[in-house]
């Protein structure tokens, strides 16, 4: 595949560094969702935090595509130290609720936003990141079907 030349108000590494970031995100989406499968017992949760980890996956790979294409090196497979905070901090959120799969539920909402937050970014910044709007898009409404699939299972 042809690289992609630098965009007329943005330099590459400032438009790889966006799509890095949103990596960074995708995949503490990937470990947390992965993490919230191995901490409930309940399997329709299990299967649901399966599925939407494995998405993640998915977003990962292509997300590294575009990186590439950029003509950097995408590494990131764990996400930032921010997320592995953050699932830390679920775990132990977890441990002393008396409602351990809603304090999944609602803490999953929480990164699930932020995501979200950065790829409106994104999007909003077209004429930077007009070669990859598209993937933006479609991976932006996915996460925000799944964040509407856990916040229909969060009991107010």
């Amino acid at each position: 595949m042809e690289t992609i030349k630098a965009s007329s108000l943005k330099s590459k590494e400032q438009v790889t560094n966006d799509l890095a970031e949103i990596l960074e995100l995708v995949n503490d989406g990937k470990e947390g969702y992965h993490s919230a499968a191995e901490a409930t017992e309940n399997p329709n949760l299990q299967a649901l935090f399966s599925r939407i980890s494995g998405e993640r996956i998915v977003y990962a790979a292509e997300l590294k595509e575009h990186i590439e294409l950029h003509g950097e090196v995408a590494d990131n497979e764990n996400g930032d130290l921010k997320g592995g905070l953050h699932r830390a901090w679920l775990n132990v959120k977890q441990a002393f609720s008396s409602k351990e799969d809603q304090t999944i539920l609602t803490a999953i909402t929480t990164g699930e936003l932020a995501a979200i937050e950065k790829y409106n970014e994104c999007i909003a910044d077209y004429a930077d990141h007009a070669d990859h709007l598209k993937l933006l898009t479609e991976q932006r409404d996915g996460i925000k079907a799944a964040l509407a699939e856990i916040e229909k299972l969060i009991v107010r």
